[in-house]
């Protein structure tokens, strides 16, 4: 009996981990009625992480009532695990793109203050430990918003609070810590982060993900501005040092942010899900094969991604892996050192990026069974006869 072993990410606007491994395990019983799939959806810090932790360790999800990136009233869902004191957020449901219409994306605007209303719920439901994934973020206030709403004041030159997002950052004079809660001091927090990123320069949040968010190219000086600003005064006023921190770029410099303000550690988000998962003891187990898969895959995949991460675990016990993938990106060629030994896109031809998003579980669906029929020929393992 052949052993598939599916263990993607979700596919960023269109399907979440759980559903692209149902919709890939649909293609192989396609080909494979009899094989045995386990499915394994995974996260890096962004969309999915706190459905992975749920589903791996048991536990509860709440939905709460948060401020969105464009400061409007939304439903945010987080998760308590069944320890009952570790709370497992992700900053993209409350300050995530995909909350914010295409039309209205501009992260000189958007705020993280949801994400620090969501941690103050975690707080008030009795948790002391928190593990934050911060990936899929519309935002580049550095962790601004988030702050303000834990009780940290951020004044101007007349001391009034600053507005919301970088246009705010960017009037950024004093930091006031005195009101911060109380209850961070006694808090664990681990921040799950998927990019290496410093917090500004060129390679720093603005100028890499901006454009994503909405930036225009007129927009990048001053988001990198913004950034900058709010180094400076983070080591004026608190003495601290985190724009060098890899990772302190991470959504729109929220890493950095989580670091200065509530004492957090970053760490690997997929290398966080893969020890709570326990997913290295199911790929000793054996298989025939693993599927992995995202959105997009390019340079930057090498960098946390979960298809490289699950590449380079399943490598040390020699199993072969193939990733199924929306589009194939810049660099990509670079991934099949790191462990993926092929690649197969889901679009069966041009197509835009709005139709590869609304027919995203039958294309993958089809993708699958195409890879698997590839994989057939010649092959004893694979054979369809």
């Amino acid at each position: 009996m052949v052993r598939i072993i599916v263990a993607p990410d979700s596919f960023k606007e269109s399907l979440n981990a759980s559903q692209v491994a149902q919709r890939i395990t649909e293609g192989i019983k396609n080909i494979y009625p009899a094989a045995q799939v386990i499915q394994i959806p995974l996260a890096d810090g962004g969309e999915g992480l706190t459905e992975s932790l749920i589903n791996a360790v048991g536990g509860k999800l709440l939905d709460s009532p948060v401020s969105g990136p464009l400061d409007d009233a939304i439903q945010a869902r987080y998760g308590i695990l069944n320890d009952s004191r570790t709370a497992v957020i992700e900053m993209a449901a409350a300050s995530g793109l995909p909350l914010v219409p295409r039309s209205d994306r501009n992260p000189l605007l958007t705020t993280t203050r949801g994400t620090g209303e969501l941690i103050l719920e975690a707080l008030n439901a009795g948790c002391d430990r928190l593990i934050i994934g911060i990936g899929g973020s519309a935002t580049n206030d550095g962790g601004a918003g988030m702050a303000q709403a834990l009780g940290i004041k951020l004044l101007d030159k007349k001391g009034r609070d600053i507005g919301p997002g970088a246009q705010g950052l960017l009037k950024l004079n004093r930091i006031d810590m005195s009101e911060l809660d109380p209850r961070l001091a006694k808090c664990e927090v681990l921040v799950a982060c998927d990019v290496e990123n410093p917090l500004y320069g060129l390679n720093g949040a603005a100028y890499v993900y901006g454009p994503q968010k909405g930036a225009t190219l007129e927009m990048l000086p001053l988001l990198d501005k913004a950034l900058v600003k709010l180094a400076k005064v983070l080591e004026r006023d608190l003495g601290i040092q985190v724009h060098d921190i890899p990772g302190s770029g991470a959504a729109g410099g929220l890493g950095a942010g989580l670091m200065a303000f509530i004492g957090g550690k970053l760490c690997s988000g997929i290398q966080l899900i893969f020890e709570l998962l326990g997913f290295e003891e199911i790929l000793a187990a054996g298989a025939d094969l693993v599927i992995t898969g995202e959105g997009s895959i390019n340079a930057q995949s090498l960098f946390g991604k979960v298809p490289v991460g699950v590449a380079r675990l399943a490598k040390k016990y020699d199993l072969p892996v193939l990733a199924i993938v929306g589009q194939i990106g810049s660099g990509a060629e670079n991934v099949y050192e790191a462990g993926i030994d092929a690649i197969m896109t889901m679009a069966p031809g041009p197509i835009s990026l709005e139709e590869s998003i609304a027919r995203a579980g039958e294309l993958l669906t089809d993708a699958t069974a195409r890879a698997l029929r590839i994989m057939s020929l010649g092959s004893d393992t694979f054979s369809r006869y």
